[in-house]
């Protein structure tokens, strides 16, 4: 037996989706760029968190990485 709840769900579900559709523009250039700028510094910072912790783990000997 189908269960009427998830019927009604999946069409909230579809009329949400598409509400955000119509609402959602494409970024200009600038707002790309900035988004782009935003997300490699991200990634390089989480990168820089990583080698420290790495480093920290090797240094004190702790962990699977030894010197």
């Amino acid at each position: 037996m189908i269960n009427f709840g998830l019927k009604e769900k999946f069409f909230s579900f579809v009329a949400s989706s598409k509400r955000v559709l119509v609402i959602a523009k494409k970024p200009s250039k600038d707002e790309f760029m900035a988004m782009i700028k935003v997300t490699a510094i991200g990634i390089i910072l989480i990168g820089i968190i990583g080698i420290i912790v790495q480093l920290f783990f090797v240094l004190t000997g702790i962990g699977f990485a030894k010197l």
